[in-house]
């Protein structure tokens, strides 16, 4: 094929790569699509399979994360060339990575062979993978071991390495096909050991119980008000806002935990200080705690306000959650003073949300303590770690009506069921309009609510306690294997002098010369 045919295929194995994830769930995906991109970088110069790396993450991008434009345009009602000038923006800062992975791939790893596809590259990816998600502010979506929420190999191994380590495993999975084509036998052999033993490995891992259930069964319910986004903040329905949610609330008072979705009251906490008090005197009464998704305002000592994206508890204790990553150009906007003005002036978004404090504790409601995290946060797998070991259960509080009918919800869904997974613990998610649902210490969908109606789930979780291997190691166990991999075969690249093939020059080509040479011999 020509180069440009070959940068195409790697688009299109990109793209398919995006049905890996909820809620298509074809995950055998994960392992085919980088299994062609690591075939495809065979014998290319650096520039060229550079090329590959970044059109196959284009793919991927602009395939899995199209409903930005609903978000950014649709809801948040920027101009079509601002939406498409920060899904371009993201979607090329994506392909980057993807561009410096088959760089380094050409300039640095073995030519050919067994421990250039299922050892070296492998390794690579999974920094590159880890790296995306937290540099810049970081982009964790579709990260490949997100695919495995729903499998045995995922239940087995995302308490012991996390999404980062499935990462891996699917990726030595790829260069094992690739292997099984264009290895020798004795690499085809070690190719079927690695495709069979980890799923073989997986049925008596997944059946550890790495947490432990401590007391008796608690009732929870997930309040679901479905609020159209474009009327969630008109100040004609703020108080029919109010009186639903207050409404839902009441039919399951007595419920030991009930949570709303992320900023469920569409006004300022400060400004609710009446109807809070009224909802906190009701919960009380009937032994219930409140856990609501609010913004609120605090004032600082130069006359100007700060705003933070909270969680409020009202149970025996008052407490607070700030979120603490926010969400670029959405939350905060890292542009000088005057664009910032010209976005006033163009009446779009401007202002900033003040960022939460890194370590804050759980909140505590119900008599369990819960590690708490508000929208996307929960992609950061490592973001509660800190927190896990004084806590009985998560809950993730969210708003994915911004992202209308998409396939948003459904990747967010499954990335909630992963935090589950590596932590051991239940999870209580609650979302505006869906997914709300309780997902299980192993990633089991306990409880859903239906989408898109108001409505009160009720159902039960446990408190668990002790921590899985991931949660005391994080991601550092896998990112310093990967790494020092990656250094070994580098540095064993050198010692052993194996030459890099020359620019463009095929392996074929390469057999080619050598079977003329013994000939003559």
């Amino acid at each position: 094929m020509s180069p440009r045919m070959k940068n195409l295929l790697s688009l299109g194995a990109g793209a398919l790569l995006a049905a890996s994830f909820a809620p298509l769930d074809a995950w055998p995906l994960a392992v085919l699509c980088p299994a062609v991109l690591i075939a495809l970088w065979d014998g290319a110069a650096p520039r060229e399979a550079a090329w590959r790396g970044f059109w196959f993450n284009i793919g991927t991008f602009s395939a899995g994360t199209y409903w930005l434009y609903i978000s950014i345009h649709g809801f948040g009602e920027a101009p079509i060339w601002i939406a498409f000038l920060l899904m371009g923006g993201l979607i090329g800062i994506m392909a980057a990575y993807g561009g410096l992975l088959g760089y380094a791939v050409s300039r640095f790893l073995p030519p050919a062979g067994a421990l250039r596809w299922m050892v070296a590259i492998p390794a690579a990816w999974t920094i590159i993978e880890w790296l995306r998600g937290w540099l810049l502010s970081g982009f964790a979506w579709l990260s490949l071991g997100y695919s495995q929420t729903g499998t045995v190999l995922g239940r087995a191994f995302a308490p012991l390495l996390g999404v980062y380590g499935l990462t891996a495993l699917l990726l030595v999975a790829a260069g094992a096909l690739v292997t099984l084509v264009r290895g020798s036998f004795r690499e085809r052999s070690v190719a079927v050991l690695a495709l069979a033993v980890p799923w073989l490995a997986a049925l008596p891992l997944a059946r550890i119980a790495w947490t432990h259930p401590v007391g008796a069964p608690v009732s929870v319910a997930i309040v679901q008000g479905d609020i159209p986004q474009d009327q969630k903040w008109l100040d004609s329905n703020r108080d029919t806002t109010l009186r639903l949610y207050r409404d839902l609330t009441m039919q399951v008072l007595g419920t030991p935990i009930i949570v709303w979705p992320e900023a469920a009251p569409p006004d300022l906490a400060n400004n609710l200080t009446d109807y809070l008090l009224s909802l906190y005197r009701a919960t009380r009464a009937h032994g219930s705690a409140l856990v609501l998704g609010i913004v609120r305002a605090e004032g600082r000592s130069d006359g100007d306000d700060e705003y933070f994206n909270s969680v409020l508890s009202l149970g025996s204790r008052i407490g607070w959650y700030d979120k603490r990553h926010l969400v670029p150009f959405a939350e905060f906007f890292p542009v000088p003073g005057f664009v910032r003005t010209w976005l006033r002036l163009m009446s779009l978004p401007y202002s900033d949300f003040t960022r939460g404090g890194r370590h804050q504790a759980p909140l505590e409601a119900g008599g369990l303590a819960l590690a708490t995290t508000i929208c996307y946060e929960d992609a950061y797998s490592s973001y509660e770690l800190g927190e896990l070991g004084a806590a009985d259960a998560l809950v993730n509080v969210t708003n994915d009506a911004w992202f209308g009918h998409s396939s948003a919800r459904y990747q967010h869904f499954q990335i909630a069921r992963m935090r589950a997974m590596e932590t051991g613990r239940f999870l209580l998610r609650a979302a505006n309009d869906g997914i709300s649902g309780v997902i299980g210490p192993h990633g089991k969908v306990v409880a859903l609510a239906p989408q898109y109606r108001p409505v009160a789930l009720k159902a039960a979780i446990r408190a668990y306690r002790g921590l899985p291997p991931f949660a005391r190691y994080g991601n550092w166990l896998i990112i310093c294997l990967a790494g020092t991999t990656l250094v070994l075969t580098a540095a064993g690249r050198q010692l052993l002098r194996l030459p890099g093939r020359a620019r463009g020059a095929p392996a074929a080509a390469t057999r080619v010369h050598l079977g003329k040479l013994r000939s003559h011999t």
